[in-house]
């Protein structure tokens, strides 16, 4: 008896299906991203992945263009990172399939060993089962039109400048408090500097950085009207020109977002949960999602707070949101994070056309 018998398993159902009706396989390519270099895995079909390959940028474009001749459906998957979305075009332009998905731990096993090359079989073996149909295998970043960023890069540059004058104001005022004079609140402004009572060897040192304060004003003033501009001209009184054009530029889409649930965790403002068997403990708010969204939106909600009485979220939390109320500083955070999650959700049903804005109690 021939005891020999053809081992047909392997990794996934399409391979399986490559292998009996010979048709070529897919294949799947997991990314590992640098600034100067790709690190690559490579898989055909249900097989075991490849050695990772070490790819520069214009090197591994052209290798990629090679693969798509060949016919079989191709899918790529990185890590979002400070490089943006460029290769997820450049791939999308070559037909491929590209998914950009959360940074995250990718050592499942534990093994603490972390490489290039392990990172990149480990997004491939994802991209493999979601391939598949395991939808939860990879967690998805939506990828912005090229016009949504330019628009949000407006907004963010004027934050970055905000910051670095408040930096360079707080150096200025270390400077004077460090020798025993009193600080004089924004010291850099034109007619306060020309009073500024400090030693003249101080006043010396302070005038480095005190043109450059000015310019920096007149800069974050100007993207401050821009943004202004183009803001919704029907909006709820205290939302706020500049707060709505934040909001809705941070979104992009609000289409994109099915039912409310995905609106509030997009904001990350739902709580926490960590629960089994008969125990549930809700934790503090996940801060999954976007920072600056979630920033404005309780900023927004403060404001809400005085110049929304009748909106049914503050109505809901005005015994602990009110001026004088007596409630501690945790239950004001949680009362006023419930408002910001709350006005997410009804901007979404606003942008939206799903109701009008004084159906939500809100005026204009």
């Amino acid at each position: 008896m021939n005891k020999c018998q053809l081992n047909t398993e392997l990794s996934s159902l399409e391979g399986t299906r490559s292998e009996f009706n010979r048709s070529t396989a897919a294949i799947k390519l997991g990314i590992d991203v640098h600034q100067d270099f790709y690190v690559v895995v490579k898989q055909e079909g249900g097989t075991n992945p490849k050695p990772a390959q070490r790819f520069q940028k214009e090197a591994f474009l052209q290798w990629v263009a090679k693969l798509t001749k060949e016919g079989a459906e191709m899918h790529a998957v990185y890590e979002a990172c400070g490089f943006g979305f460029a290769l997820q075009r450049q791939l999308t332009a070559l037909g491929i399939h590209c998914y950009v998905v959360c940074p995250q731990k990718l050592d499942e096993r534990n093994k603490r060993v972390k490489t290039d090359g392990v990172d990149a079989k480990a997004l491939c073996l994802k991209l493999d089962r979601f391939v598949e149909g395991n939808r939860d295998a990879l967690a998805l970043v939506r990828v912005p039109t090229q016009a949504e960023e330019q628009k949000r890069a407006i907004h963010r540059q004027r934050e970055q400048l905000v910051k670095a004058r408040k930096r360079l104001e707080a150096q200025g005022r270390s400077l004077i408090v460090n020798h025993g004079i009193e600080p004089v609140n924004k010291w850099w402004k034109r007619r306060t500097f020309a009073a500024l009572q400090v030693p003249a060897w101080m006043k010396e040192l302070l005038q480095n950085t005190q043109p450059i304060l000015l310019a920096l004003e007149e800069k974050i003033r100007a993207l401050t009207v821009q943004l202004q501009e183009a803001a919704i001209s029907r909006q709820p009184r205290g939302l706020g020109l500049l707060s709505s054009v934040v909001i809705d530029r941070e979104i992009g889409n609000w289409d994109r977002f099915k039912n409310r649930r995905r609106v509030s965790s997009y904001t990350g403002l739902c709580p926490g949960e960590y629960s089994s068997g008969n125990t549930r403990v809700q934790s503090c708010v996940t801060k999954h999602g976007n920072p600056r969204l979630r920033a404005a939106l309780v900023e927004t909600a403060w404001r809400l707070v005085r110049f929304q009485p009748e909106y049914r979220a503050v109505k809901k939390w005005r015994h602990l949101l009110a001026k004088g109320a007596l409630a501690t500083g945790a239950a004001r955070k949680k009362a006023i994070v419930a408002v910001a999650r709350q006005l997410a959700v009804d901007l979404w049903r606003i942008r939206t056309g799903r109701v009008a804005i004084e159906t939500l109690g809100l005026i204009n």
